[in-house]
């Protein structure tokens, strides 16, 4: 089977970025083959040899924009039309339905005019006009402010390096384009998913996306702290939501990485009979459990120092314990966040008094000596979206004390102690219990380790990636281009299974009223994701009998 892998980030083979999720799943499932197509920074990717992987293909998605002309005249008013319908649906809220519409277009119309033709178009001036004009209209959503010529141009700059993946030379039927693939693997979803939507719509294949922290909420996050105006960050962030929507809408199946993300799939219109939570395996369930303890009671902090983090609850709770048990500690590992945040717990640590109980540690050597250093680990943040941490310290063997918040429950369950965010008092009374208790210690730390072991381990992920491949490709046939009598290299899963049953190459004749529906594009219904909208450039079932 020929797989897709579309992401942004660094070669998963480079050395900068070893032993991650890619890396791991290519080498799980080597009766594959695997295409990596990456968005990158446009800094290279290091190691290009590919280990398992067939090819390794580069879009640059920052920085300058890629060489090319603008359509002519009589080209330019098909993208002005697209590009009006994304636009509107991107500032009016009663236009949201055109945002597909816009998309589709804007990708047709580049992969018939070649690479640079869009990135040209979304720089030149009257798609600035056009995004003035649409954004200045009545009933424009800005945020409250009112797009200066500055929000113009900035805009446009960054919605065309959001959309430059729809430019990307992949979506060919050759033997490195998207239409050769048998299916596409989305990691990370955001722009990523771009060129698996327009494969989709132009050539009919489904793809699959896996999403460890939603792209969507962490650009919630991010553009908090964006330097750009209002109006800007309402326009990019209205993008990234119809994004994600479309995103869930057109996915054959998605993998979110907990039940958690599952549930923010699912406001954003995510499909439930088309989600399967597969956790993200770590190799790390093969490393020894942490030794003894500490000769002290010792608690261990870990996490950035930021306020998300909330260590100054850690720092009053413990204060609190240091009052009942005058021996314990406190180590607390982590770098610092904002500008003079580590100032701040310094200070508040000395106002509650607890001298040099508490040690600020910084970042450590290596994660599993920190968990070495004591005899419970502690959360204490106010939003765990990501389960990673917190499995890595079940792994170690030691009992885990976390403020209900995000994932945790779904995580720890009942080999930990849960207790609500920003209240000292039970968070002290949670570590006080477990300092005092050797025997409920040890209990918890084991079955805390056997639950992330089963969870999180690297086979389970591997298998489950098996069986939805399968599972999907022998419901979704991908056709190859040509007409499969003479010429043409045969390729597993190429041909549907009817095709070899019958005994003939010959045109088959069109499905019989009531035969399931086997056009690319479609699920049978009945089937997770079934039946959905058969896009531009997608064939209709007489047409694809006859071509088979």
């Amino acid at each position: 089977m020929r797989i897709a892998l579309l992401t942004e980030g660094v070669h998963p083979y480079a050395p900068r970025a070893g032993g991650s999720w890619c890396g791991r799943l290519v080498e799980g499932l080597a009766e594959h083959e695997f295409r990596l197509y990456l968005l990158s920074t446009g800094d290279g990717v290091g190691d290009r040899s590919g280990g398992r992987l067939r090819a390794v293909h580069e879009l640059p998605m920052w920085g300058r924009r890629p060489a090319g002309r603008a359509p002519a005249l009589h080209r330019r008013r098909l993208y002005v039309r697209a590009h009006r319908d994304l636009v509107r649906a991107l500032v009016l809220p009663g236009e949201r339905a055109g945002f597909a519409t816009g998309l589709y277009q804007l990708a047709a119309l580049a992969r018939a005019d070649g690479a640079g033709a869009l990135p040209a178009f979304l720089a030149s001036g009257p798609a600035r006009r056009t995004l003035e004009q649409e954004w200045g209209a009545p009933g424009a959503d800005t945020a409250a402010g009112q797009p200066q010529v500055c929000d113009v141009l900035v805009a446009g700059d960054l919605l065309e390096q959001c959309l430059r993946p729809l430019a990307a030379p992949w979506y060919g039927t050759d033997e490195e384009g998207l239409g050769a693939v048998d299916l596409c693997h989305v990691v990370g979803g955001g722009p990523a998913a771009l060129p698996a939507l327009a494969a989709k719509q132009l050539h009919g294949v489904p793809f699959v996306v896996t999403e460890h922290g939603l792209h969507l909420r962490e650009q919630y996050r991010s553009y908090r702290s964006a330097p750009y105006r209002w109006p800007v960050r309402a326009l990019l962030l209205s993008f990234f939501r119809l994004l994600a929507e479309e995103t869930y809408r057109q996915a054959a199946v998605l993998t979110p990485g907990s039940a958690y993300d599952q549930r923010w799939q699912l406001r954003c219109g995510a499909n439930q009979a088309r989600t399967r939570v597969v956790h993200e395996g770590t190799p790390a369930v093969a490393r020894a459990a942490a030794g003894p303890d500490p000769d002290r009671p010792t608690l261990v902090w870990a996490g950035a120092l930021e306020p998300g983090r909330d260590p100054a609850l850690m720092l009053h709770a413990f204060a609190r314990v240091r009052a009942e048990l005058p021996e314990a500690r406190l180590r607390m590992y982590g770098e610092e966040g904002p500008p003079g945040y580590l100032a701040h717990c310094r200070a508040v640590a000395e106002r509650l008094g607890l001298g040099t109980s508490v040690t600020f540690e910084g970042r450590p050597a290596g994660i599993a000596e920190m968990w070495e250093a004591g005899s419970v680990v502690v959360f204490s943040a106010l939003a765990q979206c990501s389960p990673r941490l917190l499995a890595d310290a079940m792994l170690s063997g030691r009992a885990v004390v976390s403020t209900e918040v995000g994932v945790a429950r779904e995580v720890v369950g009942p080999t930990g102690l849960l207790v609500p965010p920003r209240s000292p008092q039970p968070l002290a009374g949670a570590c006080l219990a477990l300092l005092r208790d050797e025997e409920r210690r040890a209990r918890l730390g084991l079955a805390g380790r056997l639950r992330a072991q089963e969870r999180f381990a690297v086979e389970p992920v591997v298998a489950a990636f098996r069986e939805i491949y399968l599972e999907l490709l022998s419901h979704w046939p991908a056709f190859p281009a040509g007409d499969g009598v003479t010429g043409e290299r045969l390729r597993p899963f190429a041909r549907p299974a009817e095709y070899w049953v019958t005994g003939t190459r010959a045109a088959a004749e069109p499905p019989a009223a009531g035969a399931p529906d086997r056009t690319p594009g479609r699920l049978p219904k009945g089937m997770p994701g079934g039946a959905p909208d058969t896009g531009p450039g997608v064939a209709e079932p007489g047409a694809l009998a006859e071509a088979v």
